[in-house]
């Protein structure tokens, strides 16, 4: 493999508490050493000058459609989609058609990815057989085959007795188990969330309390099993004051909250006349949720950035607001949105940023990503915190548009994406 040496960047990276102007040289798909004068006659040379470089980024859950909704996304695209957005790894949830709930389908996904040699695609396991919530399903033979977590994201398990034993046997096999929290009796069928403006637009609304209740269900489980939960897609005041007080107890949970729960509120679909791009699961909250989710990020209690990227083509987010599928694209986006709305507005540093986006979700799943130590992976992740941006839907990788962001003008962006020592992407324009 040839060799690269990445010259006047600065390099942050949270696993070695570094944060310096240095050079990196990587070969054979590892990093071989970070110092200052850097030379290496044989390697081609990238230079970071004002760029940050960084272990590489991981979407702790993304959404790939393949096999069976391939006309939404493939591995494939999803795949050049991560690379474009600054993600090195992405871990897939097993919504697919069938669902990967045996290891016959983990294989295919993890053989799509291999073919596609782009970045890191790691899958996600159901938790029961068909996403169903009656029957566990094959978590043993998932492991085995390349799984790295558990769950049945995009629906709950609503019987607590299923969810106690599914953290039973995820714990057997070292695994998470991510879970959608959302008790399935308080408001079948809702469209939003439940509030002053569910009200205005007479949509049907869901409570916040039907993410918090289950949040607090499943950490009293992961409290009685001693097994790791990791809460998706957390939206609620409520739910992150859960989660905070169960990390002051010593628990193993873990939360990730999307780029779209931390930029947007329940407001944009009133704002919007009912643009079904604001429609996703869990709905976009309170500009109260929004505020206790910002003092989150900042204190700690959420442990990484993910972006829960679900395309869906046009004519299906084209259908009235409540008949609309739920969720957008987060790939091309979520670097931007997190730079411009959350470091630049001084809600979190650099380097926390890089631990939400590389070292926590690489520790949270057992990736062995994460670090810029000497022989590691040579994942990296380069962006420049200042270049000026302005979202086009039509220019991205995925195969879908379904955006909310499309034409929003934010700084920062990520400048080049290398996976295992190799150059995957580079922007238009340094």
């Amino acid at each position: 493999m040839s060799s690269l040496l990445i010259q006047n960047g600065t390099i942050i990276d949270p696993s070695q508490s570094l944060e310096a102007k240095r050079d990196l040289l990587i070969r054979d798909g590892k990093i071989e050493a970070i110092g200052e004068g850097l030379n290496a006659a044989d390697a081609e040379v990238f230079d970071a000058t004002n760029l940050i470089v960084a272990p590489g980024f991981i979407d702790l859950h993304v959404h790939f459609r393949e096999p069976g909704f391939e006309y939404k996304e493939t591995i494939e695209s999803g795949a050049r989609a991560a690379a474009a957005g600054g993600f090195t790894s992405v871990c897939c949830m097993p919504n697919t058609k069938p669902i990967n709930d045996n290891s016959a389908v983990t294989s295919f996904i993890v053989e799509k990815a291999r073919v596609a040699n782009l970045v890191n695609v790691f899958p996600i396991g159901a938790i029961t057989q068909g996403s169903k919530g009656e029957q566990l399903a094959e978590i043993g033979e998932m492991k085995k085959a390349g799984i790295v977590g558990i769950s049945d994201d995009g629906k709950a398990v609503c019987d607590a007795g299923m969810m106690r034993r599914a953290l039973e046997y995820a714990k057997d096999f070292a695994l998470p188990v991510i879970d959608h929290c959302e008790d399935c009796c308080i408001s079948p069928g809702w469209a939003m969330h439940e509030g002053e403006y569910s009200a205005r637009l007479g949509l049907k609304g869901l409570s916040g309390a039907a993410e918090d209740l289950q949040v607090s269900r499943d950490i009293q489980l992961a409290e009685i099993t001693g097994a790791h939960i990791h809460i998706a897609h957390i939206s609620t005041a409520k739910s992150v004051d859960f989660v905070r007080q169960a990390k002051k107890q010593g628990l193993r949970v873990t939360c990730e909250i999307t780029p779209h729960h931390f930029t947007l509120t329940d407001a944009a679909i009133y704002e919007r006349s009912y643009d079904t791009n604001c429609k996703m699961a869990p709905p976009l909250r309170s500009q109260a949720d929004l505020e206790a989710c910002l003092e989150g990020l900042s204190d700690g209690t959420i442990d990484a950035i993910a972006t829960d990227h679900a395309p869906h083509h046009a004519n299906e987010k084209a259908l009235e607001f409540d008949q609309s599928p739920n969720g957008i694209v987060g790939l091309e986006t979520a670097v931007s949105l997190t730079l411009d709305h959350l470091v630049h507005r001084k809600i979190i540093s650099l380097s926390r940023m890089v631990e939400l986006l590389s070292t926590n979700p690489a520790h949270i799943f057992n990736l062995g990503r994460g670090t810029l130590t000497t022989g590691a992976v040579a994942d990296i992740t380069i962006f420049d915190p200042n270049r000026k941006v302005k979202i086009a839907a039509s220019e991205f990788q995925s195969k879908s548009r379904n955006t909310p962001y499309d034409g929003w003008e934010l700084t920062g962006a990520p400048s080049a994406t290398i996976v295992a020592g190799r150059m995957i992407w580079t922007a238009k324009a340094r």
